[in-house]
């Protein structure tokens, strides 16, 4: 399937096959420990997928405003949200990131490989607009692989209930690496509290292990 990343190549992956194993993802592991320690607020999860991560929001206070441009899995999301019993402390929306424009700033906007169909660089920051003063900053991408070693390696968006499986490994146009995020960042906006790039390991498709590599970016708008 080409990456096109519009609405249309997205709804058909989230009615596809995949979707089942995509949308029993866990919260991201990386957004529990950036953000676990925060005060709950008002927070955007832009491209939430299945709603893994926004689920995992609501559920400690935070109240989430969830968007995707796939209204299939916004339909999924909002039946886990259901049953983990956050309907309330969710607004699930249908909407394009790379033209949407929010109401309101938040006091954390973040993102979870999130794969728009604009320049990955230029989507972070548009969602680095939304921040409100003195919030949080949030970005968990893939990186980009010739800072990984330029292995070849595997991604997986099953995890944190996104796009891909671990058959897919994302264009390169939709992975960064952590200097190239936070050279966008004006440090007199900004204090970037983490710019890390990892690997970590999971159970993939046939109990097989898969390696994913990633961008992890958190950053606090200064007041």
């Amino acid at each position: 399937m080409t990456h096109t990343f519009d609405d249309e190549y997205w709804n058909q992956i989230w009615q596809g096959d995949r979707a089942g194993s995509m949308g029993s993802g866990q919260p991201n592991p990386h957004l529990i420990q950036e953000v676990g320690d925060l005060t709950p607020g008002t927070a955007l999860d832009a491209g939430c997928g299945a709603g893994a991560e926004a689920i995992w929001l609501a559920a400690r206070g935070w109240r989430v405003t969830a968007a995707d441009i796939a209204t299939a899995a916004l339909d999924l999301a909002a039946e886990r949200a259901a049953a983990a019993g956050v309907v309330e402390r969710v607004q699930w929306l249908r909407a394009d990131l790379s033209t949407w424009e929010p109401d309101i700033r938040y006091d954390l906007v973040t993102t979870h490989y999130a794969h728009p169909a604009m320049p990955h660089l230029e989507f972070y920051d548009r969602i680095a607009a939304w921040v409100a003063p003195a919030g949080t900053l949030l970005i968990v991408g893939h990186l980009h692989r010739d800072a990984a070693g330029g292995s070849g390696a595997e991604h997986s968006h099953r995890h944190g209930g996104h796009g891909h499986d671990c058959r897919d490994e994302p264009p390169e146009s939709a992975s960064a690496t952590a200097a190239a995020i936070t050279a966008r960042l004006d440090p007199d906006r900004w204090e970037v509290a983490t710019a890390q790039e990892s690997a970590r390991t999971l159970s993939g498709d046939g109990g097989r292990d898969v390696t994913l590599y990633d961008v992890v970016v958190r950053a606090t708008r200064r007041p």
